[in-house]
C-alpha cells in the first residue's frame, strides 16, 4: 500500500530521469512541471556540481571540490560473488556469560554473531583492550554490550562510560542496552547536549553503571563534579574516526585522561587514522586489534544515479519517485539544516508524510522526528549528515541523496542506511 499518497494524483512517467547505468540521457523535462514547487537556491543547493560528466570544478559556500565521478555511485551493471563465507566461530549461547543474558539475546532474536561480534566478544569478556574496526551496520554496539553487561552482572559496582559523536547514537546505544538487560538491574544515564541538564543530573545521582554520552555534554557534567571518572573502570569509544572529524579530539583526549589507570578501553569505528592511532597508543594497553571491514560498499546495496534534464524540476523528480509503492521508507541527505527543513515542509504540503532531522533542533523534536520514522507514523526522514553514521534504522527501503555529499567517505556512511542486516536496500543519488 502507498503511504506516500494524500490527495495527490500521480504524473505521467514519460520523461523520467532516471537513468540506469549513469549514461546519459537526450531527455528534455517532458512529463516533469517547470514551475518549481521547490527552489534550490540558497542553502539547499548541493555542495558541488561538474557538468554531466563530471568534469569541471569549483567552490561553493566555503568547499572546493574537483568534480564528481558518477561511475562510483552506480553499482547496477556490476555482478559480484560472495567467493568466502563467514562462518561464526561461536553461537551466542556459546560465550562465557550469565545465562539470563542469554536468553534475552534470544528473545531479541540474536542467534548466530556478525564477525564484529564473533570476534571481539571473547576478548571484550577476558578484560583486553580491544580495536574493532568493521563496516558500518555490522553490530559494533552489541560487540561491546554484551560482554560489558555480563561484566556489570559479575560486579555491580563496575562502571563503563560509552562515548559517542551524536546524540543519536547515544540514544540508540542506550535503547539496545535496555533490551539486552531487561530485568537485569542494570541502570544507565544518556548525558547528551540538547536535552535537559537537570534530568541528566538526577539519573546520575541514581548511580547507573553505564554512562552513555557525547564528548561536550560529559566534560560539562565533570566540570560540575556531577561526574566523576575515578570510579568508571572500562571505557568505550564509539564511531572514534567520527569523533575526530566533528572536532572532539581535545574533548576525548581530556575525558580519557581522567580515568583511571589500569582501566579497561575499547575503540570502536569504521576507519582509523594517524590521529585515532596516537590516541590508541596513548590510552590502550597492548590491544588486540579485530578488522573484519571486507568491502567499502555492502553488496546488498544497489546504486544508482538520477539525473535532472535542463529545465526541469528537481523536487518535482523526487515527488514523483516517493509516490511509487517501493519507496515505502526513505531517508532523504540535504547538505544544510535550512535546506533540509524546507524540504521536507515541501514534502509535507504535497501530501508526503514527512520529518526532519538536523543539528539545531533540539534533542527532543530529534528524537521524536526519528521514533516517527522508526514506527512507519512517517514514510519520510530528511536529513543533514547527522544521520549519516551510527544509526540503525531497520527497513529503509531507499537512501537518496537529493544533495550531493561533502565527500565519498561520507556518501559511504549516507547509504550505509539501507541494506542492513541482510535485507536489500537501494542508493539513488541526484546529479544536475
Amino acid at each position: 500500500m502507498n503511504n506516500f499518497k494524500q490527495n495527490t494524483s500521480r504524473r505521467g512517467s514519460g520523461g523520467s530521469s532516471f537513468h540506469r547505468g549513469g549514461n546519459s540521457s537526450s531527455n528534455s523535462s517532458g512529463g516533469f512541471s517547470r514551475r518549481p514547487s521547490f527552489s534550490t537556491r540558497g542553502g539547499s543547493r548541493p555542495p558541488f556540481r561538474g557538468g554531466r560528466g563530471g568534469g569541471g570544478g569549483g567552490r561553493r559556500g566555503g568547499f572546493v571540490f574537483k568534480g564528481i565521478d558518477v561511475s562510483r555511485y552506480v553499482n547496477k551493471a556490476v555482478i559480484t560473488e560472495e567467493v568466502v563465507n563467514f562462518i561464526p566461530e561461536h553461537a551466542f549461547t556459546d560465550f562465557a556469560i550469565d545465562a539470563k543474558l542469554k536468553t534475552l539475546i534470544v528473545a531479541k532474536g540474536y542467534l548466530t554473531p556478525t564477525p564484529i561480534q564473533d570476534r571481539a566478544i571473547p576478548h571484550v569478556l577476558r578484560g583486553s583492550d580491544v580495536v574493532g574496526i568493521a563496516n558500518t551496520g555490522t553490530g559494533k554496539t552489541a560487540a561491546f554490550l554484551i560482554p560489558l553487561i555480563n561484566t556489570a552482572l559479575l560486579n555491580h559496582k563496575a562502571k563503563v562510560l560509552v562515548m559517542v559523536p551524536t546524540r543519536e547514537l547515544a540514544q540508540q546505544i542506550n535503547d539496545e542496552l535496555i533490551g539486552f538487560s531487561r530485568g537485569l538491574n542494570i541502570y544507565s544515564a544518556v548525558c547528551v547536549g540538547g536535552a535537559s541538564i537537570g534530568f541528566q543530573l538526577k539519573e546520575l545521582r541514581r548511580n547507573p553503571q553505564f554512562v552513555i554520552g557525547t564528548p561536550g555534554r560529559l566534560k560539562d557534567l565533570i566540570e560540575r563534579k556531577a561526574l566523576v571518572l575515578s570510579d568508571f573502570k572500562t571505557a568505550v569509544l564509539d564511531e572514534a574516526d567520527r569523533m575526530l572529524d566533528m572536532g572532539f579530539i581535545n574533548d576525548m583526549r581530556q575525558v580519557l585522561g581522567l580515568l583511571p589507570n589500569p582501566r579497561h578501553t575499547l575503540f570502536f569505528s569504521a576507519t582509523l587514522s594517524p590521529q585515532i592511532e596516537k590516541l590508541i597508543g596513548e590510552f590502550l594497553k597492548n590491544p588486540v586489534r579485530i578488522s573484519v571491514k571486507t568491502r567499502e560498499i555492502l553488496s546488498t546495496i544497489e546504486q544508482d544515479v538520477i539525473r535532472v534534464p535542463k529545465g526541469a524540476v528537481k523536487f518535482d523528480i523526487l515527488h514523483d519517485l516517493l509516490l511509487k509503492p517501493e519507496f515505502n521508507k526513505v531517508l532523504i541527505f540535504g547538505r544544510t539544516k535550512h535546506g533540509v527543513d524546507r524540504l521536507s515542509k515541501s514534502l509535507v504540503e504535497k501530501g508526503v508524510k514527512a520529518e526532519s532531522i538536523h543539528g539545531d533542533k533540539n534533542q527532543h523534536r530529534r528524537q521524536k522526528a526519528l521514533d516517527l520514522f522508526k514506527r512507519d507514523h512517517v514514510n519520510v526522514l530528511v536529513a543533514t549528515d547527522v544521520a549519516a553514521r551510527g544509526l540503525d534504522i531497520a527497513g529503509v527501503s531507499h537512501v537518496i541523496n537529493y544533495d550531493l555529499p561533502g565527500s565519498h567517505e561520507d556518501y559511504i556512511h549516507r547509504i550505509g542506511r539501507t541494506g542492513r542486516a541482510g535485507k536489500k536496500g537501494k542508493a539513488l543519488t541526484f546529479i544536475e
